[in-house]
């Protein structure tokens, strides 16, 4: 089997920042980490503390003595804060109460008496990254960038797990480089006085989740809207999602109240006939005031497979999110032309507004009545089968065990929807074009990490509800990369730490009933969006432009299979999936099971150019 030494970094010009520690040795860590565009600010020594490629409003910077704070991304403290902030810095850890009041989504690094604190966001929107360099414990917000200052290989083992559908957690947290380490999301990073000795804390945990609808409504309300704020404070033009649906509406109707900033309205209707996202937006619009209302022709909004061959943007992790890239990208410069400095996105409300049906299985214990009324309205909105939901809700088995017991059906056939809707997830599986070595490589490590596996909640709802959150902003962190180089910043207001507390505070519940659609989003924006456009129950899907993009796109994929860079390491079998793609109506592929495959496929070859203009 070929080895895994394939390597990169940014060169696309791509923000990244690096974390040294103030030690003699740290210039030359410094100068084995920088490009020739890369930025530094230093320690009160004088050595380099920060390293990297970033732009000036996305970083704040305070000193006070020999002590220095950092505030990188979106947040709405300003540098005379926050150096008052550094002023009362006695130790890191006092800094869990400013990391749990700021809004925003932001990296918050610390420097103090020779010791370290990096720490990125709960939601995992803004990771943390650590390695040693020259003996010195090094931080980034970005994997590749540390494995290339080492010189590490890619370990192929971890790269046959990331084929499984889905990837459960904690394996996403495995980087692609085992000498790099991976701070969990609600964790922080600190680097003793000694430069080298490092410890993962926790600062961050699931609100309890208690308060009623009516109680929290304002809170969320509050939340979304000081988040809208740290985007719209700058003044200029800010465009804004508008999909017609409840969660980008909400957000228009908050940037809109603030008058901070001219609004742009972004519409980009889908090409299915029983979409009904635009009548929906046109209504929408009609009560935005001030606001500029833009509507995209639906057949110019690239489909789903579109230019994969063409996707060279350096990424530290596979993605699927590569399947809608062009989806995504594609409306950026027009906005962008049209005076846009950043781009709002509604993505997030889903995963927090809402919250997955697994809260009943806990429920059945504590509410019985309420909880078997609420199931059978489940199960009739969503086709539910009666045994494997009732043996979903007979499984007791704490979440090492349902991930230890995954190992014995990695092969077997999908099972139905409820078992994900109301377990632990949806357990993992390798797709017949998975080699045997593959699908040894991924078990073991599965085998290995499974024992000493913890959930991300005290039950199965909110588990589900954090892991669903987790992976969206793994897939949204990579689009926010792009978007940059596309021309416009893409950011995303529901994923703020701030706004995912106060919806996780409400009881399960309330957030999600068969009767009621996004109960809890509708009662926070009552006043704010008007009653008509509160009404809507419906939700656009984009099958339709998924089966056709296959359809359309079916060279393309082809091509992926053609010189498949994951062949040439032994994972998959060409053959099997140049058949599967050449067939785009074939039922199985209604359910994403390629995504994990060419999303890994990508991925490898955007690590080849800048092997090749780098001459390594």
């Amino acid at each position: 089997m070929p080895d895994g030494g394939m390597l990169s970094r940014p060169h696309h010009g791509e923000a990244y920042f690096v974390v040294i520690p103030d030690h003699e040795a740290a210039p030359a860590v410094a100068a084995a980490l920088r490009t020739a565009t890369a930025r530094a600010i230093t320690h009160a020594s004088g050595r380099p503390w920060l390293v990297g490629h970033w732009s000036d409003e996305e970083m704040t910077v305070a000193e006070a003595g020999a002590t220095r704070l950092a505030v990188i991304g979106r947040c709405a403290i300003d540098a005379e804060r926050l150096a008052v902030e550094a002023s009362r810095l006695r130790d890191p850890a006092h800094l869990d109460r400013l990391a749990r009041t700021l809004p925003g989504s932001f990296h918050l690094v610390a420097a103090l008496d020779g010791r370290l604190r990096v720490q990125g966001t709960a939601s995992g929107l803004r990771l943390v990254f650590h390695t040693r360099v020259n003996g010195l414990t090094v931080a980034s917000d970005r994997a590749d960038v540390l494995a290339a200052a080492t010189g590490a290989e890619l370990d192929v083992r971890r790269l046959a797990v990331r084929l499984l559908w889905p990837v459960p957690h904690p394996l996403p947290h495995l980087p692609l480089w085992p000498s790099v380490t991976a701070v969990e999301p609600g964790h922080h990073l600190t680097v003793a006085a000694d430069g080298a000795t490092a410890a993962h804390r926790r600062w961050w945990t699931h609100p309890e989740p208690v308060r009623t609808l009516s109680g929290a409504a304002e809170d969320v309300r509050r939340a979304l809207d000081d988040a809208v704020g740290v985007r719209t404070k700058a003044g200029g033009t800010v465009s804004f999602d508008l999909s017609g649906g409840l969660d980008s509406t909400s957000l228009c109707f908050l940037g809109a109240a603030r008058q901070e900033a001219h609004l742009i309205a972004s519409t980009w209707p889908g090409r299915d006939p029983a979409d009904d996202d635009l009548p929906w937006a046109r209504r929408a619009a009609a009560h935005l005031r001030g606001a500029e209302h833009l509507v995209w022709p639906a057949e110019e909004s690239p489909l789903v497979y579109e230019d994969l061959l063409r996707i060279d943007d350096t990424l530290d992790e596979p993605t699927i999110g590569v399947m809608d890239r062009a989806r995504v990208l594609a409306h950026l410069p027009r906005l962008a032309a049209r005076g846009s400095r950043l781009h709002v996105t509604g993505i997030g409300g889903d995963h927090v507004a809402w919250c997955s049906e697994a809260s009943y299985h806990r429920l059945l214990l504590r509410r019985p009545m309420l909880a078997i009324g609420r199931l059978r309205g489940f199960r009739a909105l969503f086709h539910w089968p009666y045994g494997p939901m009732l043996r979903t809700l007979a499984d007791r088995r704490s979440y090492r065990r349902w991930l230890t017991g995954s190992l014995a059906d990695l092969r077997a056939p999908l099972p139905p929807p409820v078992t994900g809707a109301l377990g632990w997830g949806m357990p993992p599986r390798l797709f017949p074009w998975i080699t045997p070595d593959a699908g040894r490589m991924a078990a073991e490590v599965l085998a290995e990490t499974a024992p000493y596996a913890e959930p991300l909640g005290a039950d199965r709802g909110q588990h589900a509800d954090l892991h669903a959150i987790h992976d969206t902003c793994r897939i949204i962190r990579q689009w926010d990369q792009m978007s940059v180089r596309a021309g416009l910043p893409m950011t995303s207001p529901f994923l703020d730490d701030r706004v995912i507390e106060a919806c996780l505070s409400v009881r399960p519940q309330d957030r999600v009933t068969p009767w009621r659609y996004k109960p809890l989003l509708t009662a926070a924006m009552r006043g704010v969006v008007p009653e008509e456009c509160l009404r809507r129950t419906s939700k656009a899907e984009a099958s339709l432009d998924a089966a056709e993009g296959l359809r359309r796109h079916g060279p393309d994929v082809q091509a992926l299979w053609a010189d498949s860079r994951l062949a040439r390491l032994g994972l998959v079998d060409t053959a099997l999936l140049k058949d599967l793609t050449a067939h785009p109506d074939t039922p199985g592929l209604r359910e994403a099971i390629l995504y994990s495959t060419i999303g890994c496929e990508v991925w490898l070859r955007t690590l080849e150019p800048f092997d090749k203009e780098d001459g390594r």
